[in-house]
């Protein structure tokens, strides 16, 4: 047999080789898939009512007295305890009970954990390592899933995880005799510890940022320009269910005031005065050192002021409506006349998903604008309308 036959020989053998490991490596992927697939999924949670009716699905939680379960045909069902005849689970849940204060960081005592048997107004907590334990309704505070409450009592989320907002853009476009161009959008986060409302907040996180850019040309003419930003951050410590202290920062830039930069560094305490789960309202107060800088000012009308804020904030969460509103009077003592003070109102509506639009305005007053011709307005006022975005980052 000369070379090039065995040449022959060895590449076909090769490439046979070849096929036979690929054959081989894809069905080995299949199996797993096919054993991934075939794997049971586990059987559905019943709950009985009072009148007779059965629903299959899958316990969601109970707080407050109201059972949450969830089915393929009808979502989530609310049902009081008393319309409640029986549970059964399949999953592992924790039952928090009135002794263990579960509006507290860290409830007090073991907490029951296991499959679930509801029957005769009590609940049986069937565990791995403790006896069934039964815990009369009216004492089952909060009733949520093993997972769910190993996560929020026993680990910390990382930085990025657990923000909650929205990012909203807008644009307008005109060409004709003058030219003009609008930008305008924002971003709104907050972040929560504990993210469950029945557990009192350890500490809250806030960034929002603000802006608008315009410019309006025409041939021969000065062009004008407009640009106004705002950022804040706020973080939150909580001693209480209501009571917390909170370290501030805030930057804003406004043209139309002539207002080259005003920086704020405070700290002071806050007070939650109405909480329910749809609606907040909060009131702070903070001593700060606030720096203001002029575009056409001097050194003289420059200023370093010691202050105060003083804010309302009020958010209401419907199902897809979001309204919040901030007020804000910030006072200097050191310069009596440099004191300003601002309102924000957001109305966002989901659409679809994520996505929806919003509508709000930006009020803010400069009492000590410098002195320029013609005369700066002290008060600014936007009115601001875009597509917004839902941002939602796992806790």
């Amino acid at each position: 047999m000369n070379v090039c036959a065995i040449g022959l020989c060895r590449g076909v053998l090769a490439r046979n080789i070849l096929v036979l490991l690929a054959v081989s490596l894809t069905s080995y992927c299949c199996c797993i898939a096919q054993a991934k697939n075939s794997a049971p999924e586990p059987a559905p949670d019943v709950l009985v009512l009072s009148n007779g009716d059965t629903l299959h699905g899958k316990l969601v939680k109970e707080t407050g007295g109201k059972v949450t379960f969830h089915t393929e045909a009808f979502g989530d069902v609310d049902v009081a305890w008393d319309h409640v005849k029986e549970i059964h689970t399949t999953q592992a849940f924790g039952v928090l009970s009135t002794a263990q204060k579960p509006h507290g960081r860290r409830p007090t005592g073991q907490i029951p954990t296991g499959t679930l048997d509801v029957a005769d107004q009590a609940i049986t907590v069937h565990g791995k390592n403790t006896p069934p334990t039964p815990i009369p309704v009216k004492d089952a505070q909060v009733v949520v899933d093993a997972a769910t409450l190993d996560k929020e009592i026993n680990h910390e989320p990382s930085f990025f995880a657990g923000w909650n907002g929205a990012a909203t853009a807008g644009a307008a476009l005109g060409q004709a005799t003058q030219n003009q161009t609008t930008f305008s959008g924002g971003i709104g986060l907050v972040r929560t510890v504990p993210s469950v409302s029945w557990l009192d907040p350890r500490n809250r996180t806030q960034f929002d940022f603000t802006g608008s850019y315009g410019k309006l040309s025409q041939p021969g003419t000065p062009t004008v320009k407009s640009s106004i930003y705002h950022v804040d951050a706020e973080r939150d410590l909580y001693f209480s269910p209501r009571m917390f202290a909170l370290a501030q920062t805030a930057f804003d830039h406004n043209f139309a005031q002539d207002l080259q930069l005003q920086q704020i560094y405070g700290g002071g305490l806050g007070l939650t005065v109405y909480k329910t789960p749809r609606a907040e309202a909060d009131f702070k107060a903070t001593i700060q050192y606030e720096k203001q800088q002029f575009i056409t000012g001097t050194a003289g009308t420059n200023q370093n002021l010691i202050g105060s804020t003083f804010a309302a904030a009020y958010v209401l969460s419907l199902k897809t409506l979001t309204f919040t509103q901030g007020l804000a009077y910030i006072p200097a003592y050191n310069t009596p006349r440099a004191y300003s003070a601002n309102e924000t109102d957001t109305l966002a509506i989901t659409a679809h998903k994520n996505f929806g639009f919003s509508i709000g305005t930006i009020d803010s007053y400069l009492n000590n604008p410098p002195a320029t011709i013609p005369p700066t307005k002290r008060n600014s006022f936007q009115f601001t309308m875009g597509l917004t975005y839902a941002i939602k980052s796992k806790y």
